[in-house]
């Protein structure tokens, strides 16, 4: 069984903001049927998300499975550092100032874990203000390329599942 948690913030509010596109990569995966995953979506706001997901960790790993979390715990969630659409696999990485994902490293005390970075970053650059900036939905003109990276990075996600980490990282982070 993997688990794979997109990170968001709860609320209609929130749906279709920048922070969100992990959460709305879960809504695309429903949609596949996927078999022996469990997925998830915290109803906790982002800089909290540690805390959901470690509830998640204890109702589905016992204390003889943390050790496998790097390849059992999987999470979705948006990067600013990767321009908008362009997304990357990674594991074992620090959270690169990334709230939610440094709320999870904290909380359940690894960052051995995989990660599906979708970028978020617009074509200007990375915003003055990234912490307000996440907060806003994306444009119609970037939409598009949002909904093309949230299936682009379903895609991955699957053929993860299907082929491995080590040969989604290779077709996926070029």
């Amino acid at each position: 069984m993997i688990l794979i948690v997109g990170l968001g913030n709860p609320g209609k509010k929130y749906q279709n903001t920048r922070h969100n596109i992990g959460s709305r990569t879960i809504d695309e995966l429903e949609s596949l049927n996927l078999k022996d995953v469990v997925l998830a979506k915290p109803r906790t706001f982002m800089n909290n998300s540690g805390q959901a997901v470690k509830s998640l960790i204890q109702t589905y790993f016992t204390n003889n499975t943390m050790a496998l979390l790097s390849k059992y715990f999987w999470i979705a969630h948006d990067d600013i550092d990767l321009p908008l659409g362009k997304i990357k696999i990674s594991k074992g990485r620090g959270s690169a100032g990334h709230k939610g994902i440094e709320s999870i490293i904290k909380e359940l005390g690894t960052k051995n874990f995989v990660r599906f970075r979708i970028g978020i970053c617009p074509k200007t650059g990375k915003p003055k203000n990234p912490e307000r900036f996440v907060l806003q939905n994306f444009n119609k003109e970037e939409e598009k390329n949002v909904k093309d990276a949230i299936k682009k990075t379903a895609e991955a996600i699957e053929f993860c599942l299907k082929e491995g980490l080590e040969k989604a990282m290779t077709k996926f982070n070029n």
